[in-house]
């Protein structure tokens, strides 16, 4: 079991959803290679370019980010996603963990409309994943 026990991820969580905030994205990192404890080890205003960057080949990390996106030219619309990320150096206890600590992470960053399974930071490029908010949103006029 994952602990997630630090206050500094709820309020982390709490600032990313906040209309009133420029944060737009939360990285979670465990605290050593042994540990299961999860911190905060980053968040930021740069959206997924910057969160890209933050990530670790050598780590498995979750991370929570608000999109925004535009539907048409008068609107604008906010989705979150909830991103696994698996780095390519990540050790395989490791990886073995990370289904059951999935579990365990969602139960605190309850709210997102898609999860993204990233192995490679391509993974995390805005245009396929605004498509796939697109298509978990509803209605869409525009063929996509």
């Amino acid at each position: 079991m994952a602990d997630l026990s630090d206050p500094k991820i709820d309020e982390a969580y709490q600032d990313v959803r906040s209309d009133k905030s420029e944060t737009n994205w939360l990285l979670l990192d465990y605290e050593s290679d042994r540990s299961d404890k999860l911190t905060v080890t980053q968040t930021g205003t740069g959206g997924l370019a910057e969160l890209r960057d933050a990530l670790g080949d050598s780590k498995a990390s979750y991370a929570y980010v608000r999109v925004t996106f535009s539907n048409d030219k008068e609107s604008q619309r906010e989705k979150f996603i909830l991103v696994v990320w698996i780095g390519s150096g990540c050790k395989v206890m490791r990886k073995a963990k990370i289904s059951v600590h999935t579990a365990d992470v969602k139960k605190v960053l309850r709210v997102y409309s898609i999860e993204v399974a990233a192995r490679e930071k391509d993974d995390l490029k805005e245009d396929p994943i605004v498509v796939k908010l697109r298509k978990a949103g509803g209605a869409s006029y525009d063929g996509v």
